[in-house]
């Protein structure tokens, strides 16, 4: 026993020591007075499913002596793995382990790897050498071994040692001590609480002009090109930023005392006279709401001025209070009538000059726009995937009175940005899909304040129409209109946050081994946030660095590609970021030649709408290039060539929306290989959560309601809409053939649930049962009733 002694005290020394003392089992931490000092009661435990272990080679071919086995004897494999195993066994050493942070999760994998390193190493430290060896002799006990497979642990579990600081530096607790400039001063906070089309954003505009120096934030590249625009137009020099440039207001590019920039481009360093941050209710949004957080809480101006809903007053006053500021409220209410008519559209044919129908998919833009067309007007179309230039030159065809054009088709991009005159709002659905906090996809009625936020846009004031309209496109859908425009817009509780460079880099020091993805996952699991905060949805963030985490680039460039705003959804726009980071990991500056070559540029007119929307990807490609140009010009030289051909094709696009009739028969005609696939990409429902399985006065009504946006009288709409969603389930199996069924791939994107599958198959029973459709629609019926059998087989 005594040659083992000067490796166990030297150990002791370095990770804590097993000792046994009258057959109990004690193991004394190195550090068991820090540990115990930190307290650390009421924290939650962390998410250990988030550890990944490093990886740990076992030795092999070692270079130098092995002493262990020149001090005792080699070591007999198969002894020492039963005595691992009987060590693993012990109850004692897991309850040892938990105490050091090792739960059940963490325990097994540690043992697996020590177990493994052990077997298969050569040669192992002599001390450890001397440990197994007096264990196999039956001069030691099992227990020995623990402070072994503690250093083991850790060195596979980084994390372990210094958990106390990956909780500090995670803590969300005080987000206001983040901004010491804002807090140095003491700021005025004016809160301009309104409605849509109450002028609150105007008045506070008005100050910002007035003001000696003055930044405006917006959520969107529109509005503050708006307010670029108005104030330079005013004689008050401004710039613009966002995040693809900057647009000086003067010719020799010297900085403007005004700013009007996208939200997440503010600067919080730079003092101002005045600041304006509009739109505050999004400061609850899922993914974006850190921006206003950071806004709120860090401008260094004398005058906040908030615009937005009422719903964000009570928030922004708590907020305001943690930071010794008060809140003047100033209230506005609408300048102009806004009606909810009795009365449905029910028809297209009912249409009027000024009337805006808004749908939530593409899917139904294409079909209503189409048809509206057949029947001989004209109608703009705007939609979320435009390009900002595309989407003013609509709106301004849709304004002008001399035009046309008297008829707006949009989705819920309308909402804000643009300055319509619409008189009447027709919704042709009132449910969306939707994000819910954890990042899942779900449809479900639209909330008070979407409803309000678009319905809002009629009768917009200085309009030619002195009050505005609101209704639906089918019957059904006005009464619960109604309800929702009816409900007041649920109070804003929390304001969103999200993990800076700078916390990720002290993460990354602490875990130098981990993946970026890696380094958020646990860094969300261990945040800590009070109940006027919540972390912002980091899926988007995630999906970016597990894509590129196989390509070598420092931690700040990769968490700076990691944020880049694109949609995840477009292979095309993806693929290129991939491409951006190989070429910039090799130190290889990306040209406007080199761009060119990828994109195929020049491209022509789309043929067809799969060309539109690939048109629309590449419009997404240069703008994710001008992004990473203004975070890193030396490696994206080439902006001002670059967003030269985006203007172009910007005009590109606009010949293909305002053909875009055309366009869907050239799709639709099979000129498009593939175009099936891009008109399918979101199912238009006119159902919403609250109509499954509810019983009704008006149930024989709604269990026959219509799953297109086929658009004649009820009666004629419902047969055709049940036989027109037969058949185009029939061409979408046929064309996604080896993609799964059609049912399946919307139940997988979160189109449709099960609850309301379930009622489309007892209603489509009911329907067949009461002979409602010809002897070849049953027939039809049949066959579909074989296939959807086949497949659920």
């Amino acid at each position: 026993m005594r040659r083992c002694a000067w490796p166990l005290l030297r150990l002791s020394a370095r990770s804590g020591l097993a000792l046994r003392h009258g057959g109990a089992l004690r193991f004394l931490p190195a550090a068991a007075s820090s540990s115990s000092s930190s307290g650390g009661g009421g924290l939650r435990a962390p998410d250990t499913s988030l550890f990944v272990p490093v990886p740990l080679k076992p030795v092999e071919g070692a270079a130098e002596e092995d002493v262990g086995a020149e001090l005792t004897r080699p070591l007999d494999k198969g002894e020492v793995l039963k005595n691992l195993n009987k060590f693993y066994k012990r109850k004692e050493i897991q309850r040892l382990g938990a105490e050091n942070g090792l739960d059940a999760r963490l325990f097994h994998q540690a043992f697996i790897s020590f177990r493994k390193y052990i077997m298969e190493s050569s040669s192992v430290s002599a001390d450890l050498h001397i440990i197994l060896n007096d264990i196999c002799c039956g001069a030691g006990h099992v227990d020995d071994l623990f402070p072994f497979f503690l250093r083991h642990a850790k060195q596979i579990f980084p994390m372990l040692d210094c958990m106390d600081d990956l909780r500090k530096i995670s803590d969300l607790r005080l987000p206001p001590n983040w901004y010491p400039e804002a807090r140095a001063i003491q700021r005025k906070i004016i809160f301009h609480a309104g409605p849509t089309n109450s002028g609150k954003t105007y008045h506070a505009i008005q100050r910002f002009l007035s003001a000696k120096s003055g930044i405006y934030c917006g959520p969107l590249k529109l509005l503050a090109h708006e307010i670029f625009q108005k104030s330079n137009a005013a004689n008050v020099p401004c710039d613009l930023v966002t995040g693809e440039e900057r647009v000086y207001a003067t010719e020799d590019a010297r900085q403007a005392s005004h700013i009007a920039c996208t939200i997440e481009m503010c600067n919080t360093n730079t003092p101002y006279e005045v600041a304006v941050i509009d739109e505050i209710q999004m400061i609850r949004d899922p993914a974006r709401g850190w921006a206003w957080t950071r806004a709120l809480l860090g401008l260094c101006a004398e005058e906040i001025h908030v615009c937005g809903e009422s719903a964000a007053i009570d928030l922004v006053t708590e907020l305001m209070y943690t930071t010794g500021e008060e809140v003047e409220v100033r209230n506005y209410e609408r300048l102009t009538p806004l009606t909810v008519l009795d009365y449905a559209l029910e028809s297209l044919d009912n249409l009027q000059p000024g009337d805006c129908i808004v749908c939530f998919s593409k899917n139904d833009i294409y079909s209503i726009s189409r048809q509206i067309e057949a029947r001989g007007l004209e109608c703009a179309v705007i939609y979320g995937s435009l390009p900002p230039g595309t989407k003013l030159e609509q709106a301004k065809k849709f304004n002008d009175p001399n035009d046309p054009c008297k008829i707006l088709v949009a989705t819920d991009a309308i909402g804000m940005g643009l300055n319509l005159c619409i008189k009447r709002v027709i919704f042709n659905s009132i449910v969306k899909p939707t994000v819910n906090e954890k990042g899942e996809k779900e449809i479900d009625s639209i909330t008070t304040s979407q409803a309000l936020q678009i319905a809002g846009r009629a009768g917009r004031f200085g309009s030619s129409f002195k009050q505005g309209e609101v209704t639906t496109m089918h019957r059904d859908d006005l009464l619960q209109l109604k309800e929702i425009l009816g409900e007041s817009v649920p109070p804003v509780k929390a304001a969103g946050l999200h993990p800076t460079p700078e916390q990720i880099e002290m993460f990354a020091y602490h875990l130098p081994d981990a993946t970026l993805s890696n380094l958020i996952d646990i860094f969300v699991s261990l945040s800590q946030v009070d109940g006027l905060y919540f972390v912002c949805n980091i899926d988007d963030f995630k999906f970016l660095a597990d894509m590129i985490q196989h390509i070598p680039l420092n931690l700040r460039s990769r968490y700076v590609f990691c944020t880049a705003p694109l949609n995840r959804k477009e292979p095309f726009v993806c693929t290129t970021l991939l491409k951006f980071a190989r070429q910039f990991s090799r130190n290889e500056p990306l040209t406007f030649d080199w761009l060119c070559r990828h994109t195929k540029w020049p491209l022509a007119p789309p043929k067809n709408i799969k060309e539109l929307v690939h048109l629309e990807a590449v419009h997404d490609v240069f703008d994710l290039y001008l992004w990473l140009s203004y975070r890193f010009m030396d490696m994206f030289p080439d902006a001002a060539l670059v967003r030269d051909i985006q203007k172009k094709l910007d005009d590109i696009i606009q010949i293909g929306v305002c053909n875009i009739t055309k366009l869907i028969r050239a799709s639709q005609s099979g000129a498009a290989p593939g175009a099936a696939e891009v008109m399918s990409e979101s199912f238009p429902l006119s159902r919403t959560k609250r109509d499954v399985g509810t019983v009704s006065d008006h149930h024989d009504a709604k269990s026959s309601e219509p799953l297109s946006g086929t658009l004649d009288v009820p009666g004629e709409r419902r047969a055709k809409s049940m036989r027109a969603y037969r058949s185009a389930t029939r061409q979408e199996d046929l064309k996604s053939h080896g993609r799964g069924s059609l049912a399946n791939r919307l139940l997988r994107e979160g189109l449709l649930t099960q609850e309301m599958l379930r009622q489309l198959e007892s209603e489509w029973q009911d329907q067949r049962r009461s002979g409602r459709y010809g002897l070849a629609s049953r027939r039809n019926d049949q066959s579909s009733s074989r296939e959807m059998g086949k497949k659920k087989k």
